[in-house]
């Protein structure tokens, strides 16, 4: 994502105030749309219930229903065998920690111009904001936001994830993240098939709505439950959210439809009461840039929704429920088997527990008291058919991946685990460009235009006013990816050194100063620590002009040497080679 620096606003994010029967139109806009997302999710919806039945199931909202005091039940009365949900755990760890960890930097600002690149001034500045960008991310709970988007990535191939301001309060952090959770949220793909529309339903009390949107915003009936008190304070209401596109901004100059803020925003946010026949709304916000990202696992043609690698293995996670049940169950009656006894015994005391002694007839067919049957389960059989469930479980969820150093069978040399790492990533290729795509490069515009909004940036240099500030990832994965970068560099160079000895031009094909940029840039190399443009021609200079004076000491010192040693060789006659020199000169001014 592309973002020019002169272009971004001086000014936050706006909150429009106006009067509440200016709303009616907006209100009648967001309901109709929402509803009709409400009919598109359903076959997703349907889905999502399955999948958080037996995998997740406290991640998703199968109603938005208020004041439900049932939330603590148990709800995972399906999971016998938790080998998923261990699985994804594994999965949202692994990219958590390859792609976004936060103990080490995972992006970086650049330019696309080489010129401006090498500009010390310009390399200073974008070092410096990307440094002030990811202490922005670790001191806010973006990471802890970003965990939970991973994890629903995993299971519902669908993950929003909103950012908000956070600047203005004691406690403010800069930026603010909301996961809004599977059933909760709509979405609509814009016109490149991304995700440019966020709509949602949740619940908030009398208290919090109040205390959130002002006394004055509310609809009757919540001030009459405010002002009333007591227990009316912890009521819940539907609240309806709509994030979209500014329909007067994407008309570019044309006719206004009124609907919402200002040309001037990209994004429009509205918060009403769900549900109620009032035509008023909470509060309508403008956005500059898109507020949230939605990443997909994968997706086909228009679909606003994605799928995951938890539907793939969901066949094989319902099979392992199953057998887990019906290996327990052949245990059970092996170690508690059914009993049958004499007709005699009946209503005479019988026990199965150890030590104890149970008297029987004597009967002449022998029955006594024993077990109905014999039960012989081959439980070996069924664990190993449970491994082999758990196993595909595991590899559809990408935990030999991410797990492959813990689980070698022998200690493998670093080249051959990142062969092996190089290999396995090639599944994970178009995921990840997606997610770049999808994720990452709205968030670090969204945040990038905050922090330049609020003056949290070191003031811009000249050379970068009109430069085309671009994010490059450099995360784990990402390295691995760009891992054959410098493998090439450095066979190549190895190979033109072995040319040196045939043919001493050979050198000359190599730009040395590309071939050296190139590879610290591989290598995420600080630019501090490589010289370019005025610094590196200072450097240069010097040293030509050390060399220089070098070379004159050097001649000076021959020089003198040579007249030493003129002066020391014997020619005869008393005379050394010098004075013969001399005489053997004309005088001045003679013929």
């Amino acid at each position: 994502m592309l973002d020019l620096v002169a272009s971004t606003p001086s000014v936050a994010d706006k909150i429009e105030t106006k009067a509440r029967s200016d709303w009616s139109n907006l209100r009648q806009h967001v309901d109709q749309r929402m509803t009709q997302m409400d009919t598109y999710r359903y076959s997703w919806w349907v889905h999502w219930r399955e999948i958080a039945d037996y995998v997740l199931p406290r991640r998703y909202r199968w109603l938005i229903t208020p004041n439900q005091w049932n939330r603590g039940s148990p709800i995972n009365q399906r999971i016998i065998n938790n080998c998923c949900t261990v699985a994804l755990r594994n999965l949202a760890s692994g990219m958590m920690s390859g792609i976004t960890s936060p103990s080490r930097p995972w992006f970086r600002l650049d330019v696309n111009d080489p010129t401006v690149a090498e500009n010390d001034e310009a390399r200073l500045w974008l070092a410096d904001s990307t440094s002030r960008m990811l202490r922005v991310m670790a001191q806010s709970n973006y990471y802890t936001a970003k965990a939970m988007q991973y994890v629903d990535l995993g299971c519902f191939g669908t993950a929003p994830m909103i950012i908000y301001e956070d600047l203005g309060k004691p406690d403010s952090r800069v930026i603010r993240c909301f996961n809004p959770c599977a059933g909760e949220y709509y979405c609509s793909a814009g016109p490149n098939f991304t995700v440019d529309t966020l709509y949602r339903k949740f619940v908030m009390t009398i208290d919090q709505v109040v205390r959130e949107f002002g006394f004055n915003q509310c609809s009757p009936d919540t001030k009459a439950a405010w002002m009333k008190g007591g227990s009316s304070l912890e009521r819940e209401i539907i609240i309806g959210h709509a994030i979209e596109p500014n329909p007067d901004f994407i008309q570019d100059g044309g006719p206004s439809n009124k609907l919402g803020v200002p040309a001037s925003f990209q994004y429009q946010e509205v918060f009403w009461e769900w549900g109620n026949t009032q035509t008023d709304v909470l509060r309508v916000k403008g956005f500059f840039d898109q507020p949230f990202s939605v990443p997909r696992w994968d997706t086909n043609g228009n679909d606003p929704y994605g799928r995951s690698p938890v539907m793939d293995a969901l066949g094989d996670t319902k099979s392992l429920q199953v057998m887990e049940k019906r290996s327990a169950q052949g245990v059970d009656k092996m170690v508690n088997p059914p009993m049958m006894a004499s007709v005699a015994m009946k209503n005479q005391p019988a026990s199965l527990i150890s030590g104890d002694v149970t008297y029987v007839p004597d009967i002449a067919n022998g029955v006594g008291f024993k077990p109905v049957f014999e039960a012989r389960i081959p439980v070996e059989e069924i664990d190993k058919k449970i491994a082999k469930a758990e196993q595909r479980i595991k590899d559809t969820l990408y935990n030999d991946l991410f797990l492959m150093i813990s689980q070698l069978d022998t200690v493998r040399t670093a080249t051959e685990i990142d062969a092996r790492k190089e290999e396995k990533l090639m599944m994970l290729g178009p995921v990840l460009e997606r997610f770049n795509g999808e994720s990452l490069s709205p968030d670090i515009v969204r945040i990038y235009r905050i922090m330049m909004r609020n003056g949290l940036f070191a003031p811009v240099p000249q050379s970068l006013r009109y430069a085309v500030v671009q994010p490059i990832y450099i995360s784990a994965l990402a390295d691995l990816q760009r891992a054959t970068i410098t493998t090439s560099i450095e066979r190549f160079a190895s190979f033109v050194g072995s040319l040196t000895g045939v043919d001493a031009s050979a050198p000359d094909k190599v730009n040395f100063d590309n071939m050296i940029d190139e590879y610290g840039t591989a290598l995420r190399v600080p630019p501090k620590i490589v010289n370019t443009g005025r610094a590196l021609a200072a450097v240069r200079q010097a040293r030509a002009q050390h060399d220089q004076q070098a070379q004159q000491i050097q001649a000076s010192q021959a020089a003198v040497q040579g007249a030493q040693t003129l002066s020391q060789t014997d020619v005869g006659g008393g005379q050394n080679a010098l004075q013969m020199m001399l005489q053997g000169t004309p005088a001045a001014g003679s013929a």
